[in-house]
């Protein structure tokens, strides 16, 4: 699958816009980092996006989240690590890989940088730096939904929290429009 067939399926199974948007910013962020690893930037990128491609059929029952989307990937035959990884990143399987690592990580993150923006009055990526967003981390209480220990798990790529942050927010930049920040 390429990543136009991929996006065109995208449209067919979300119909949320900020679902599909965080879709999106977990796609840049995992092309991003591919590289910094020596790995499949199109595997990376794919999983990315299709990662929350069962959250709307799901919604409500966490315990499918991740399966079925899964299941729906392998019949679609899509790279095993791939599908792997979107299990792990929802915790129904350990992730053991650098790719189930990323995204496991990048998922939450996302959120965090988008809240961090929207904070902002232009409410634009633009006006973040990498440490605005790392003090936006350690308030609990803000974009409380955005997992830190998730996002800290990082550890387990050989990344510092900060290079993750760094890297994930200037690939988000880059997507800023499609993103509508």
């Amino acid at each position: 699958m390429n990543r136009q067939e991929a996006y065109t399926l995208l449209t067919e199974k979300l119909r949320n816009k900020n679902l599909f948007k965080h879709s999106l910013a977990v796609e840049v962020c995992m092309k991003e980092l591919a590289p910094r690893f020596g790995e499949n930037e199109e595997i990376w990128s794919l999983a990315g996006l299709l990662h929350d491609i069962d959250y709307e059929e799901t919604n409500g029952d966490p315990a499918r989240h991740g399966m079925q989307g899964s299941m729906f990937l392998e019949e679609l035959g899509l790279d095993p690590t791939l599908v792997h990884a979107v299990k792990a990143h929802s915790g129904h399987v350990a992730p053991s890989s650098k790719l189930d690592w990323a995204l496991f990580c990048v998922d939450p993150l996302t959120g965090l940088i988008v809240a961090s923006a929207l904070m902002h009055p232009d409410k634009k990526l633009d006006s973040l730096d990498t440490d605005f967003v790392l003090r936006r981390f350690k308030e609990k209480r803000f974009a409380a939904g955005a997992n830190r220990e998730q996002i800290a798990a990082c550890k387990n790529l050989g990344l510092e929290l900060e290079e993750l942050v760094e890297v994930c927010l200037e690939g988000m930049k880059s997507v800023a429009p499609e993103l509508g920040l």
